[in-house]
């Protein structure tokens, strides 16, 4: 299968390195920052053999989903590009609904489906996890190499993840993941434009929490030596997701895993 970039992220320079299958995305574009590569350019898959999700969870990609990773060397803090995570799940969730619409009208329906953001890092369709965001930093002799991970099941959906996942194909969306990579690519200028090396992140922060999902709602979190429980508030100007407490406290948790509604009320028991 062949991959190409959008004609906007072709037109503004960004590169592409499509592999038939790889270990992992993520970890080539490290690799390549390491002995010199400055980016901006991509790494794409239609089959991940070795890919990472977050706790160092794996991340398959079988053959038809989507793996990909741009690397950019930057000169920021970890603690600032940290919150470009914020921008690539805008940008994803821009690229699947731009396709969900395409292939909406190519059938004939009418009723595109609703997706949005759980924080810190995925795409939701309802309350199914459709993808996966996974942002590593390292310094190089240029700066800082930061890479974002992001995988999307585009024909098929792990089993027995924390949070139930589904696939476009499953959901009826029949796209190509050649496809999505040319709507991420260029929704990924857009928002990458926007985040700014961190002096957008006002704006990013405010467009995310338009399309959050849960916010209000009752959740746990459990951050692995906790269990935080309370209504999911906001996140703040650092990207960190706020808890009101049953006590009133706005408490700051900077990872964990997030549950909503009853799930809550069973992951913390």
């Amino acid at each position: 299968m062949s991959i190409s970039l959008g004609s906007r992220a072709a037109s503004v320079g960004y590169r592409l390195a499509a592999f038939d299958q790889i270990g992992s995305t993520n970890a080539e574009a490290m690799a390549r920052a390491r002995d010199g590569e400055r980016g901006p350019m991509w790494f794409v898959t239609t089959e991940q053999t070795a890919g990472r999700g977050r706790r160092q969870r794996a991340w398959i990609a079988p053959r038809g989903n989507l793996a990909s990773s741009i690397l950019e060397v930057m000169d920021v803090t970890p603690a600032v590009a940290a919150t470009l995570g914020f921008a690539a799940g805008l940008s994803l969730e821009a690229a699947v609904r731009a396709v969900s619409v395409e292939a909406t009208l190519r059938s004939g329906g009418m009723d595109p489906f609703k997706f949005g953001l759980k924080w810190p890092n995925d795409v939701l369709a309802g309350r199914q996890k459709l993808t996966g965001i996974l942002l590593e930093a390292e310094a190089v002799s240029a700066g800082l190499a930061v890479v974002v991970g992001i995988g999307t099941n585009v024909v098929a959906a792990p089993e027995g993840t924390p949070t139930p996942a589904t696939s476009l194909h499953a959901l009826g969306i029949q796209i190509s993941a050649d496809e999505l990579f040319r709507a991420l690519s260029d929704a990924w200028v857009e928002f990458r434009g926007i985040w700014d090396e961190g002096r957008g992140f006002s704006d990013i922060r405010k467009l995310w929490l338009e399309r959050a999902v849960g916010l209000g709602e009752k959740v746990a979190i459990n951050t692995g030596a906790a269990t935080i429980e309370g209504i999911f508030d906001t996140i703040d100007e650092t990207g960190c997701l706020i808890v009101r407490t049953p006590e009133g406290r706005r408490l700051p948790v900077a990872a964990g895993e997030v549950y909503f509604g009853t799930a809550a009320s069973v992951r913390a028991s």
